[in-house]
C-alpha cells in the first residue's frame, strides 16, 4: 500500500492531510451559473474545488475572470481553489484566446491572489511552463503539471516517465489522465501511480477515465494517488462519481484498510 504525500498550500497540508482529498469541478458558463453550481455543491464538503474556466464564457474578460474567482473564494470559504484552462488538445473546451493570452490570464489570476492552485499541461511550451511556474510561485500558488490522453492508457514506463517529467519542470503536484480500453488498462494506470508515489519527491494525482475507469477514481488513493475528482454539480470528465458515492467508499476503505 502507497500513502500519498499530503497536497500542501502554503506549507500546510490542505484539510489537515486528509488523503485522499476530494476535488469538485465547477463548469458554469456564467458567473449566475457558477454561483448556482456553489450552492449545490458547497453542501456536499467536497476539500478542493476545481474551476474548469475553459467553460467560462467571459473567458477572454480578465477582470470578469478575476470578479468571478473571487465571488468564487467569498462563497466557499477556506475552500482551496485550482484554477483550470484546460486545452481543446487535452479535452478541453475551445477558447477565444491565444497561448500568449492565457499566459497572461494565469499571471493576472495568480497576481489577483483569488485562486491557492493552478493546473498547466507538461506537453506545453516549456519556455510557457517556466513562465507559469515563476508566477505562481512569486504568488504562492501551486503549480498542477498535468498530462491527459483521452485515447489510450501509455504503457507503465511512460506513464512513469510524465509523473517525473512533471516533478522535473518543477510541478507542486504531478497529474496523469489516461483512457482505457479494459481493465487491464486500469490495473496499468494503478501500478504506474504506486511506482511513481514512490519516486517522486512530490504529490500526485492520477487517474483512470470512462465507466473502466471509475475504479480508478475510487481506490486511487490506495496505490499513491492524493486527490480524486467527484462530480458535486456536472461532471468535467467521463467517470467522475457522484461526491457521496467516492466519501462513501473512501470511508469504508478507510475502515478496513485501519487508516
Amino acid at each position: 500500500m502507497s500513502t500519498p504525500q499530503p497536497i500542501t498550500l502554503r506549507g500546510q497540508a490542505i484539510a489537515h492531510g486528509k488523503l485522499p482529498l476530494i476535488c469538485t469541478p465547477l463548469v458554469g458558463r456564467s458567473l449566475e451559473a457558477l454561483m448556482a453550481e456553489l450552492a449545490v455543491v458547497l453542501p456536499k464538503q467536497p476539500d478542493v474545488l476545481e474551476w474548469r474556466i475553459d467553460h467560462f464564457a467571459p473567458i477572454a474578460d480578465t477582470s470578469a475572470v478575476i470578479a468571478a474567482a473571487h465571488a468564487i473564494k467569498k462563497a466557499a470559504g477556506e475552500l482551496p481553489l485550482l484554477f483550470t484552462r484546460r486545452s481543446t488538445l487535452e479535452g478541453g473546451e475551445p477558447i477565444p484566446l491565444t497561448e500568449a493570452q492565457v499566459i497572461a490570464l494565469y499571471q493576472a489570476v495568480c497576481e489577483s491572489q483569488c485562486i491557492d492552485l493552478i493546473d498547466y499541461e507538461m506537453a506545453n511550451d516549456p519556455a510557457h511552463i517556466a513562465q507559469v511556474r515563476a508566477f505562481a510561485r512569486a504568488n504562492s500558488v501551486a503549480l498542477v503539471l498535468s498530462f491527459h490522453n483521452f485515447v489510450e492508457t501509455p504503457a507503465p514506463e511512460a506513464l512513469v516517465a510524465k509523473f517525473l517529467l512533471a516533478e522535473q519542470l518543477g510541478a507542486d503536484v504531478a497529474k496523469v489522465a489516461v483512457m482505457p480500453r479494459d481493465l487491464d488498462d486500469v490495473l496499468t494506470l494503478l501500478s504506474a501511480t504506486r511506482q511513481a508515489s514512490q519516486q517522486l519527491q512530490i504529490p500526485l494525482i492520477s487517474m483512470s477515465m470512462g465507466p473502466y475507469g471509475a475504479v480508478s477514481r475510487l481506490v486511487g488513493g490506495v496505490f499513491g494517488s492524493a486527490l480524486s475528482f467527484a462530480v458535486g454539480a456536472a461532471s468535467s470528465a467521463p467517470g467522475q462519481v457522484p461526491i457521496e458515492d467516492l466519501a462513501a467508499v473512501l470511508r469504508v476503505l478507510e475502515r478496513a484498510m485501519g487508516r
